[in-house]
Order: C-alpha cells, then structure tokens, then sequence
C-alpha cells in the first residue's frame, strides 16, 4: 500500500514539474532563437556595428558611488577609476554615512585637492536604502550646478567595488545625445578559490548581458538597468523627480530595475551598448568580483527575487495596454515566483524515483507501467535541457574562454541551489514588506581585484 503510494506521488511530482519546466524550457528557447536569429541579421554588419556608435559633443558626467561599510574597497576602487579615466569631464560623487567614518577616512585619503573627488556625507546615519544614498547625491549635484553654473549631461552609477573601463566615457559621449539611458554589459569576474558559486555569475550573466538585454532591444521591450555601468541623462532624471520628487526611490529593494520601467513609462529611448573595444575585442564591459560563498549569494539574489518578481509585480504592474513584447518580457522577469517551486518539486521526484526504484528491486515487485504521456515530457525537457546547456556553454566560452565554459554545467547546479535557497528568503522578505517592516540596505561585503590596482588595463 505505502508502495503505491510513493509511486502515484511519484508520478504526480513528476508530471506536475515536467509540464512546467517544458513551458519555461519553450520561453527560453524562443528567446535564444531570437537571439541567434538578431546575430545573423548583424552578421553582415559587424564592422560596420564596431566602429558606429553616435558621435555626440561634449559632455560632462556625474560619477555617483553610494558606499555604506566600504572602506575596505572605496579607496583603490577610486584610484582605479582615476587612473584609467584621466582627467576628463568627469566628477565622482560619493555618498556616506555619518556614521560610517572608516569609509569617510578612506575617501578622505586620496586628498582632498583632488576636485574630481566629492565626498558627499549624508544628514541620517546608515544604513538607509541604496536610492536613499543615491538621492543624496544628487541633491548634492544640483547644489554644485547651481553654485558653479555648469551643468552635466548625464549621471553614471557604479557601485563600490567597480572595475570601470578605460573606454567607458567615451562609449557614453557616443551614445547618450540621442538616448536617455545608456547601460553597458556587466562582467563578473570570478573570486579565486570559489570557481562554483562566484563562478556561476559568470555564467548567468553571459545569458543576460550576452543574449536576454539584446533580444529585450530587438523587441522594444522596457531594458532594466543593472544599477551599474549605466549612464542616466540629468534631464531625464529630472522629469522623474518632479513626478515623485527624487529621481531615485527610495522605497524600492531594486530601484535599478525599476528605474529601467519607469524610463519606458517616460517614452524615453534607452539603449543597451554592447561595443567591441577593439576590433574582434571583448565588449567594453563594468566588472566586479560577485559573492563568492553561498550565504552572500543567496542574500543578494533573495534581494533581488523580492524587489523584482514580488514587490516589483506590485510596484510596477504590467505596463501598457498590448504591448506585448514588454509583457512577455516582465513575465520572464517574474517567472521566478514559480520556477523555483516547480524546481523544488522536480528534485523531490528526481528522489521519489529513486526511492520508488530502490523499493521495487528490494521486494522484487516491477514497477509501474511506463506512460508515454510522461516519457515524452521528460524525453522533450532533457532535449531542452541540452540546448540550454548547449547556448550557455556557447556564451560563456565566447566571452570567458573554453575553460570556463566548461564550468557552465556543473554551475548550473549550483545556482539552482542558489535560487531554490533565495527564494525561500525572498518570501520572507516580501512578507515583511507587506507587514510594514523598513527598508534596510542589505549589502554583501565586497572585494576589489587587486589586479586592478597594479595594473590599469589587466582586467579591462
């Protein structure tokens, strides 16, 4: 009796999860056919594509860097930006804390002669929210425009641990004249000594920055920012601040993503750049060392999960009437409300199955009759499985090398761990939220590659 049991469950889980990851393994097939399709229609058009970014004129660009707890990183992340920008038109804003002072002491270091520096210390001691610290610096911009009666073009958002790229200006001046938003790819680069969990950012971001944004693009669908590498024109952000007040909101886990939205919502043209800096090249790229042990990882991503596929749903609805590539687009955004439950629910069939095998071969009973509803399911989920393997172990090695394209598969395990772990504390997260619970700054510690420091152009 308990036998029979195991196995209907067995074959219930089973059917339940093959259904649905069939219907998520199709939404990701079509969007790498799309994809590969966008690829041969530029084929053509490569050269052409690598030397034709838009000539723009002069421009002159806020630097924000909001830092709580960064002392450990802000100082060479600095001198790094520094020395591969030169002195351009440029001016870093970075915002503290008053209750922070080993960061203020640290910004404090690089001089306070340098006037491509402004240490801008907020009035309420940390942690606020992200967007809180980034407001404050923008009213601290505004302050200098109007003393100094020079305005900027555009404000760029890095984070504290950045690894910029000595091209990343320029790509801006090319491009930010007839945008209003400019976001490069974003790069990961892989903490020595944690090959699977820092590793698999690499791969994951690969898929986004390398192949979901430019289908997102080729769709005119609403392109999230990443919160870095990105370039925002003042005058939009502007608009956005007479609607609400500051153009950042403070009330949002991921103000990025929804910054992005809210761009669309404005009929303000974005672009996502994926530039060769030379030809034949890497993309000019922003890249940072990402967490490197679970617990880090699955605090980010559980932040990320609740700002855009919970309360961001709340926050940001589903745009406009029939616009449906934007709608599939935020469907994908969100799918993770369910994905990670029907993952959970195919490793505990993986179990049942093998449970239910053991118990058949001990008591010598044949096990179920094959259904040929569920054979084919499963046959059609691993064949979209190997394509899924297949297109990230192809973007991976294009952009990594073959080495660590061939960490790709093992890593997907590891971020299905990852994610399965971050989803239960994204619920927990929105939960409060629901509850009233305040907005806290819940941040990774971070690392600066000290490649970066030694030598200007190793990592870009």
């Amino acid at each position: 009796m308990a036998l029979n049991i195991l196995d209907a469950a067995t074959r219930e889980l089973t059917l339940f999860a093959a259904i649905f990851l069939a219907i998520g393994g199709a939404d990701d097939f079509v969007v790498d056919v799309l994809f590969l399709c966008n690829c041969l229609a530029r084929r053509g058009k490569r050269r052409h594509y690598i030397s034709a970014a838009p000539k723009g004129g002069a421009h002159r660009f806020a630097i924000f860097v909001p830092a709580w707890d960064e002392s450990a990183v802000i100082a060479p992340m600095l001198r790094s930006m520094r020395s591969r920008w030169g002195n351009g038109a440029y001016r870093i804003y970075v915002g503290t804390y008053p209750n922070d002072p080993a960061t203020i002491a640290a910004v404090l270091s690089l001089g306070a002669d340098d006037s491509r520096v402004r240490l801008v210390i907020g009035a309420r001691p940390g942690p606020t929210t992200k967007a809180d610290c980034l407001n404050t610096l923008w009213a601290a911009l505004e302050r200098d425009e109007a003393a100094e009666g020079e305005a900027f073009t555009a404000v760029v958002l890095h984070d504290a641990e950045d690894v910029v790229h000595p091209q990343e200006l320029a790509v801006y001046t090319g491009w930010i004249g007839t945008h209003g938003a400019v976001q490069l790819p974003v790069t990961p680069l892989c903490q020595p000594g944690s090959r699977l969990v820092s590793g698999h950012y690499l791969d994951e971001f690969a898929q986004s920055h390398g192949a979901t944004l430019l289908v997102r693009q080729m769709l005119g669908a609403s392109l999230p920012l990443a919160g870095v590498g990105c370039a925002i024109r003042c005058d939009v952000l502007r608009r956005i601040a007479a609607a609400r007040g500051m153009p950042f909101d403070a009330t949002s886990l991921t103000e990025d993503y929804e910054l992005g939205l809210s761009l669309r919502a404005l009929g303000t043209r974005c672009a996502f750049v994926r530039v060769p800096e030379c030809p034949g090249g890497p993309p000019v790229a922003v890249r940072a060392y990402f967490p490197a042990t679970i617990s880090a990882a699955v605090r980010q991503k559980a932040r990320w999960m609740a700002g855009i596929a919970l309360a961001g749903w709340d926050r940001t609805g589903w745009g406009r009437a029939w616009d449906l590539g934007d709608h599939w687009m935020r469907m994908r955004d969100r799918r993770v409300t369910l994905a990670m439950p029907v993952l959970a629910i195919a490793y505990a069939a993986l179990v049942c199955w093998g449970l239910s095998a053991l118990c058949h071969a001990l008591i010598g009973k044949l096990p179920p009759a094959r259904d040929p509803l569920l054979e084919g399911l499963v046959a059609l989920n691993l064949s979209l499985l190997g394509w899924r393997l297949t297109m990230r172990t192809a973007l991976v090695t294009r952009l990594h090398g073959w080495r660590e394209g061939c960490w790709a598969a093992p890593r997907m395990v590891v971020g299905n761990y990852i994610g399965l772990l971050a989803a239960r504390r994204a619920l927990w997260i929105y939960v409060g939220l629901l509850a009233g619970a305040p907005l806290r700054w819940d941040k990774t510690a971070h690392q600066f590659p000290s490649m970066a420091i030694d030598s200007p152009a190793a990592v870009a």
